[in-house]
């Protein structure tokens, strides 16, 4: 389990040293030195889609893998019941789970490029629409009170439960289980990435604490309903309030 841990670790760590780097970039670079996204839709190549790509899915990996961390534990401390060897399978248990977050990067993609040709992010990647930005924290916090967001949270909160009920053998079944939890990891936490749309896509601090808040909700206890609950208020009392201003 050390070996997995460490390098799930260590693939984490890079993901928010790359993030860091990019945000000092932002904050110290001239405008006229800087890659920004085309303002229109059409003025996009491939180049830039790969580059907004690859920013959706190293932050996928930084703000996701943390989170994941407490079910890959007890998927390798089970596969070492059955295999000699677990480090390959808790592997491609965590390549199947991350690979739901990967794709996910590509509809994040698709959308900031629509956003950018109706001109309600900025060049710089910050949001320039309120109602944007109200229907986004609104949505979200909604989110937090809907039956498949405490339906797919109970599986993320409970990796005892998630196992004896989907476990598989095998280096397929290992994948089958990972893609399995990426799924209901995605059904928990995708309105809350969408808040990255309201904040910032490129705001640092509005990624520590949408990760911190996941990691606190992700292991708590859980009977705790209040700390989805109250985000879910406070979401909603946002949103109000920039509409507001």
């Amino acid at each position: 389990m050390q070996a997995i841990i460490a390098l799930l670790i260590a693939i984490t760590l890079g993901a928010w040293d790359i993030l860091y780097f990019q945000h000092v970039q932002m904050s110290t670079q001239l405008m006229a030195e800087m890659w920004m996204p085309p303002a229109q839709t059409w003025q996009w190549s491939f180049e830039d889609f790969t580059v907004v790509y690859t920013m959706w899915a190293v932050m996928m990996t930084a703000m996701m893998l943390p989170t994941a961390l407490p079910m890959i534990k007890a998927y390798d401390k089970a596969s070492r019941r059955y295999h000699a060897n677990s480090f390959s399978y808790s592997l491609l248990f965590t390549l199947g789970y991350l690979l739901i977050w990967l794709v996910f990067s590509t509809t994040l993609t698709l959308l900031q490029w629509q956003l950018h040709g109706l001109h309600w992010l900025t060049p710089m990647m910050e949001n320039n629409n309120q109602w944007l930005a109200a229907l986004i924290f609104i949505s979200a916090g909604t989110y937090q009170f809907s039956a498949l967001k405490n339906s797919c949270l109970h599986h993320c909160r409970s990796p005892v439960s998630f196992l004896l009920n989907h476990w598989h053998p095998g280096h397929r079944g290992s994948i089958r289980m990972g893609l399995l939890h990426g799924t209901h990891c995605l059904g928990c936490c995708w309105a809350q990435m969408l808040l990255m749309f309201a904040v910032g896509v490129m705001n640092l601090s509005g990624m520590i604490l949408l990760t911190l808040f996941m990691l606190l909700e992700k292991n708590s206890p859980p009977k705790a309903q209040i700390i989805g609950k109250t985000a879910g208020v406070l979401l909603c009392f946002w949103g109000i309030r920039v509409l507001m201003v």
